[in-house]
């Protein structure tokens, strides 16, 4: 992807993901009673049409007076004209952006970061692994992979949440579940079901068991809490999967964006600089972080 410039106020050219770009909210989707989606438009056109960014990759959204965060891109690169992401209320700049209205001028600097290696699951059987707002970065992978479906063989998805309530994209789910070129398996946490879920109920780790993935030929991307991810790879190799086939995403830990404030340091990497996309087995060698 080539670097797009701009011109700043005193004529000199700058990486266009180093600016601060206004972007309008155009749309908001309440997903849960702490989960809002916002859909984006830029307020410059043509800074619009230069925008490229890949799946997995994330930018810096900001409030302005109240501060940034980051987070990932939710929709498919394939989708121009706007971006897409999904903001769980959890301090001041979520809380903040939880008051914006349709019409509201936000920030936005990106795209960030490396991203999940879609040419290489080319010809391959893909099985996506979520939990809870884990499903945003998959959200944006998923999507990509449906827009070019022939490229690839069997999808399934399983997503699961603590509740009926906590499950995000809950039309965006039910348009998955009617597709015939995908199979999707939804869970709640037991007690989290209602008289009318139709899903399983049980644990994400333990409903991937019961679903016997085949490991050939397969590659795996995981998202969600960190828990969550430890017992998820460890059914996954008990089913025969090898860590080098599963990829998972660390982006929770960054603040920065730039490898500057250190937060996301890592053993020798930064997760916003060499990631936030890793092959778990490259994460053997780190120290523990589930």
């Amino acid at each position: 992807m080539s670097q797009a410039l701009s011109t700043n106020q005193t004529g000199t050219l700058i990486p266009l993901d180093y600016m601060v770009l206004k972007m309008r909210i155009v749309s908001i989707t309440d997903e849960t009673v702490d989960t809002k989606t916002f859909r984006l438009e830029f307020c410059d056109a043509q800074q619009g049409e230069a925008f490229e960014f890949h799946a997995g990759q994330f930018g810096l959204y900001s409030v302005f007076g109240a501060g940034e965060a980051t987070f990932c891109i939710a929709s498919s690169p394939t989708e121009t004209g706007y971006i897409e992401c999904s903001v769980k209320r959890t301090g001041k700049v979520t809380n903040e952006l939880h008051q914006c209205n349709v019409g509201d001028i936000i920030g936005f600097r990106g795209p960030y970061g490396n991203w999940f290696p879609i040419d290489e699951m080319q010809g391959k059987n893909l099985l996506f692994v979520a939990g809870g707002i884990g499903l945003a970065p998959l959200n944006s992978l998923i999507r990509n992979c449906l827009d070019l479906r022939d490229q690839f063989k069997d999808i399934a998805i399983l997503y699961g949440a603590r509740s009926v309530d906590d499950l995000v994209y809950k039309e965006r789910l039910e348009n998955w579940q009617q597709r015939k070129d995908v199979k999707t398996l939804y869970t709640v946490d037991p007690g989290g079901e209602t008289p009318q879920w139709q899903g399983e109920v049980g644990f994400v780790p333990t409903v991937l068991t019961k679903m016997k993935p085949a490991s050939q030929n397969t590659i795996v991307v995981v998202c969600g809490p960190p828990i969550m991810i430890k017992f998820v790879l460890a059914a996954l190799v008990e089913l025969g999967f090898s860590r080098a086939s599963v990829y998972t995403t660390l982006e929770n830990r960054m603040k920065c964006g730039v490898g500057k404030c250190g937060r996301c340091n890592v053993g020798n990497l930064y997760v916003c600089k060499d990631g936030p996309i890793f092959r778990c087995s490259d994460l053997e060698a780190l120290p523990n972080e589930f």
